[in-house]
């Protein structure tokens, strides 16, 4: 239960409460000419931002690991939205050479206004990729890490870019832990790995602020909504929740506020957002604020990563 606090803002109920509020015209906007990444985009929160930003006439580019599903969600998109420019790239998040030539090609062949980093898994036992990386990790955050990374150069060729990282509201009972990012000490609880993930997310977007001015970061809490994520990773808080869970829509609506609105780059870069507000990333009288060295540490740690699997791809 820990894990699930702040849940009850978190559920339809606390969307219905927070939209009340909303200016509908932050997000009717049009887009074309603009291009958008999204990752995890044939699915859930991922499938339902891109079909938005389809229907506001934006250049989107659907990342996604399986080509057959991909293909099926693009269509989907096209005909929902009479958009014909929405392509596809087919990328597993959890393999960083894949990720380090997509981002080599994609940097040759297009522009990109704003990045949406969605694509997330929660994988309940302790799983190595290929590589030798726990897999909650190797997708959350250096797949993260990793493309963000690799593609600043093209953000900042451009007016207004911005960077979306989608976290979770479960970030705030962990504390940044850099001692064991791999979570290989200790009993594995693929909920707190994932909790810890979405930590580092936070903590990301904080130093990427702060070294990138240009660009706008943010990251934010979809609240928990009905999506196969959902259904797959956490079936017993499924089975109790389904009747309060967001809709997809609703899941996604920070995310196209902070992509499309005006109102969303008058506040700081590298805030932690929840329905279209800036909320605190710790909670009060909790010990999960962790020393500055910590968190430049992650990014070191991180950019040695990155840098092993870069080396080993073709040119």
């Amino acid at each position: 239960i820990q894990f699930l606090t702040g849940i009850s803002d978190s559920l339809r109920s606390g969307y219905e409460s927070a939209s009340k509020n909303f200016c509908p015209a932050d997000v009717e906007v049009d887009v074309a000419g603009r291009s958008f990444l999204v990752t995890g985009a044939n699915s859930g929160i991922g499938k339902a931002t891109a079909t938005e930003l389809a229907r506001r006439g934006g250049t989107v580019h659907l990342l996604c690991r399986n080509k057959e599903r991909a293909e099926v969600a693009r269509e989907e998109i096209v005909t929902e939205t009479g958009n014909q420019n929405i392509f596809l790239h087919i990328v597993d998040m959890s393999n960083p050479k894949e990720i380090w030539k997509f981002a080599e090609k994609f940097k040759k062949e297009h522009k990109l206004n704003v990045l949406v980093n969605n694509a997330g898994c929660m994988v309940n036992n302790r799983e190595l990729t290929e590589d030798g990386l726990e897999k909650n990790f190797a997708t959350n955050t250096l797949g993260t890490y990793i493309l963000t990374t690799a593609l600043l150069p093209l953000l900042e060729n451009e007016a207004d870019a911005r960077v979306i990282t989608v976290s979770s509201g479960g970030m705030l009972v962990q504390k940044l832990n850099i001692s064991d990012l791999q979570s290989g000490k200790g009993t594995f609880d693929g909920t707190m790995v994932y909790a810890q993930n979405k930590r580092q997310q936070v903590v990301l977007t904080e130093q990427w602020a702060k070294a990138h001015r240009k660009i706008h970061f943010s990251v934010m809490h979809p609240g928990w909504a009905d999506t196969p994520a959902v259904r797959s990773s956490m079936p017993d808080f499924y089975q109790k929740m389904k009747n309060s869970l967001r809709t997809e829509g609703q899941g996604a609506d920070t995310i196209l506020w902070l992509a499309l609105s005006d109102e969303a780059i008058k506040f700081p870069s590298g805030l932690f957002f929840q329905d279209r507000q800036p909320v605190p990333t710790h909670l009060p009288l909790a010990s999960t604020h962790s020393p500055p060295e910590d968190e430049e540490k992650l990014m070191e740690m991180l950019e040695e990563f990155s840098q092993k699997f870069k080396c080993s791809s073709p040119g």
